[in-house]
């Protein structure tokens, strides 16, 4: 059952590029019972052992702007590890567990309706405003606590935040977001490791049907119509973060 989980979550990041930790901590919980903290350390191993094909894909194309993670990175790890900490701290006290489901709800509600924002407008890559890249880290701060607290928001707020302060082209986009949650989620799972957060046997379950979904999804995305299953998938997470905001606000 998890690795057919695994794979298909896995398939679905690789064809419609919707983040591993939108995606996974928030189907642990609600579908699986997982505990909040253990969802999003478990999410955040998976996502990062997902993401080596394409990261190293990217890094050996040389479509990565290290101009713009070098920025990135230097406000998003302190970022990740204030958001592990603060989720590590919240999960030891059973009264905030809902707390955390409607933080971690609103979290995947908005980075799904960010999505859809992005897909509808066809944001133009030319026009950006090189002037705010000095807020790239305090930026990339703030992604990286939603990053460690949730695991999820790297993907859509780190390619809007791409987006409107650099002129790289849309390829480098991609490919310095993909090695920036890369990067995010080796740190923010390191820290879950060591505090004991991690479901290593549901993990490794995961990872053996994702590492195929991963594969499998790099062959599908270059025939499937990515946009309209993009759509499904953003309507589908659009119900998910609704789903754990009203558990958490009724909780």
């Amino acid at each position: 059952m998890e690795a057919i989980l695994g794979f298909f979550i896995a398939l679905a990041i690789a064809v419609t590029g919707v983040g591993a930790g939108t995606i996974t901590a928030p189907v642990l919980k609600l579908f699986m019972g997982i505990d909040p903290a253990i969802a999003v350390g478990t999410a955040l191993i998976f996502s990062f052992l997902v993401k080596i094909p394409a990261g190293v894909s990217y890094w050996m194309k040389r479509k990565v702007n290290m101009g713009a993670l070098s920025l990135m990175v230097a406000g998003g790890v302190p970022g990740v590890v204030t958001g592990t900490y603060m989720l590590g701290h919240l999960a030891q006290n059973h009264r905030l567990k809902a707390a955390i489901l409607v933080v971690v709800g609103g979290i995947v509600l908005f980075s799904a309706i960010l999505n859809f924002v992005l897909m509808v407008k066809r944001v133009d890559m030319a026009r950006h405003h090189e002037r705010l890249r000095k807020f790239i880290p305090l930026c990339a701060f703030f992604i990286g606590v939603e990053v460690g607290f949730s695991s999820a928001g790297a993907g859509a707020l780190g390619t809007m935040l791409l987006l409107y302060t650099t002129d790289i082209f849309a390829c480098s986009v991609v490919g310095t977001d993909i090695l920036f949650g890369l990067i995010l989620s080796t740190v923010g799972g390191g820290i879950h490791l060591i505090m004991g957060t991690v479901d290593q046997a549901l993990l490794l379950k995961l990872s053996a049907g994702g590492l195929f979904g991963a594969l499998a999804g790099v062959h599908l995305a270059a025939k499937a119509p990515a946009r309209p299953l993009k759509f499904a998938l953003l309507a589908w997470l659009v119900f998910i973060g609704s789903q754990l905001l009203y558990r958490g606000v009724a909780g």
